[in-house]
């Protein structure tokens, strides 16, 4: 059991967003060059996590996204939900015809194990998550990573215009 791309990247987006929101909107071009998410996949889940109001778009110039409400009233399954994601541990998708169209006899396990993880990610606020020390170090790492790639690319533009 795992969750999906599209429930990872949307929880990787939120965090990112809690991260560096301290300094206004955030782009989401920003957010896709620090998290190597294409930008119309996170164009895909700001809309729903817009929708369920959990981010709020800012136009203009130096717009972009902010959290909706603080980072310790988001929770993780909150975002899950927002995306259209679940967190389910059967095989049948929880549809209850994992045996030739009937319930199978660990059905049940699987629907428990599935709330239980829900139930996890209910209590993890993004507020939880910047605190982390290895979320504040992956996160340092990756700011520090997009100051030498940008940089390199006013170099090589500054080397075209001299050259």
């Amino acid at each position: 059991m795992r969750l999906t791309t599209k429930g990872r990247y949307a929880v990787t987006a939120m965090l990112d967003l809690a991260l560096h929101s301290d300094h206004g909107p955030v782009s989401l071009s920003d957010i896709s060059n620090r998290q190597a998410i294409s930008l119309s996949y996170l164009e895909q889940l700001f809309a729903k996590l817009r929708k369920q109001a959990l981010v709020t778009s800012v136009r203009g110039p130096g717009g972009g996204y902010r959290l909706s409400r603080a980072r310790d009233e988001i929770f993780v399954a909150q975002i899950v939900d927002a995306v259209n994601e679940s967190v389910d541990a059967t095989g049948c998708k929880g549809k209850s015809d994992c045996q030739g169209g009937n319930t199978c006899l660990t059905h049940h396990l699987w629907c428990d194990l599935s709330d239980q993880i829900h139930d996890f990610l209910n209590q993890i606020s993004l507020e939880q998550l910047v605190r982390r020390n290895d979320v504040r170090q992956v996160a340092e790492r990756q700011n520090s990573e997009g100051r030498q790639a940008a940089r390199s690319s006013e170099d090589k533009i500054s080397a075209a215009i001299v050259g």
